[in-house]
């Protein structure tokens, strides 16, 4: 069996890669550059080129491979490209492919990221190739690549709203599992954390760990979009992001699901763990 991953070199993916490789799994990493491909070169796994502006490297990706994990990456026309990467999947006699979606794209009408996520999830379910939907929550790898803090403080606009945050290495064990074991075709599996927390009780648990004081500030939605614009996000982003924090602010994405555990038999990783394992990075 040989599994395509595109997205390799994203969190998710390099995650994944390194367990598919570990378990003996022949692995096709794709990715749109080469050259930071090659990080995740190792045992059982080949690099590949997937340009969505190219076509032939979309169709060459999915040439000989049995399943495949579609990661796509944030864009405006993420819907489109998640749709393309389908196509070529089906074209190329892919079995199974296994998607990764977004915490509440079932819900309608739902937030644009999520109508987004929910067009791919459609034109999968119809394309007649087995299929699993993986819809995770807020990672928890956020608070060091994205949500950083200035000064010890995160200026978030999510008030006192609770997300269930996951650890990249959840999602990652979760798709391993269902690329590799029987039983999981036709499903759509909600990926969360074991705990919901508010960003105030994130930033105490980091504090803890890292043994620096951290704290947060709600920031209004206005002043929260005015700075993503100031720095340079596009307008569309910047709409997608908000309509997300508020999801999140109103305790939408508190819901603590069963689906890790059930899947790969273990607890998820907690919010204490993930700190005190990455404190350096804080």
């Amino acid at each position: 069996m040989k599994v395509l991953v595109t997205g390799a070199t994203g969190n998710v993916g390099t995650e994944l890669v390194k367990k598919l490789s570990a378990a003996g799994v022949a692995v096709r990493a794709a990715a749109h550059s080469m050259a930071k491909a090659e990080k995740v070169r190792g045992p059982n796994v080949e690099i590949a080129e997937l340009d969505f502006d190219k076509p032939e490297t979309v169709s060459a990706a999915f040439y000989g491979v049995d399943k495949a994990f579609l990661l796509t990456p944030f864009t405006r026309n993420m819907a489109e490209q998640g749709k393309r990467l389908v196509d070529a999947a089906k074209k190329g006699g892919v079995k199974h492919v296994v998607r990764l979606s977004g915490f509440g794209a079932d819900a309608e009408p739902g937030i644009q990221l999520g109508r987004w996520h929910r067009a791919v999830e459609k034109h999968i379910e119809s394309s007649g190739m087995g299929y699993t939907i993986l819809r995770p929550n807020n990672f928890m790898q956020n608070f060091i690549a994205h949500f950083r803090a200035a000064g010890g403080v995160y200026y978030l606009p999510l008030g006192a709203g609770k997300i269930s945050y996951i650890d990249i290495r959840d999602i990652a064990n979760v798709a391993a599992t269902v690329l590799t074991a029987p039983g999981h075709e036709g499903k759509a599996y909600t990926l969360t954390g074991g705990e919901a927390l508010t960003v105030g009780e994130v930033a105490g648990t980091i504090s803890a760990a890292t043994g620096k004081k951290f704290a947060y500030v709600d920031v209004l939605e206005e002043a929260a979009r005015k700075a993503m614009l100031e720095h340079h996000v596009p307008d569309w982003m910047a709409s997608a992001l908000m309509e997300l924090h508020a999801v999140g602010k109103a305790g939408y994405a508190a819901h603590i699901s069963p689906d890790v555990e059930a899947i790969t038999g273990k607890k998820p990783i907690t919010f204490g763990q993930f700190t005190r394992e990455n404190a350096p990075a804080f």
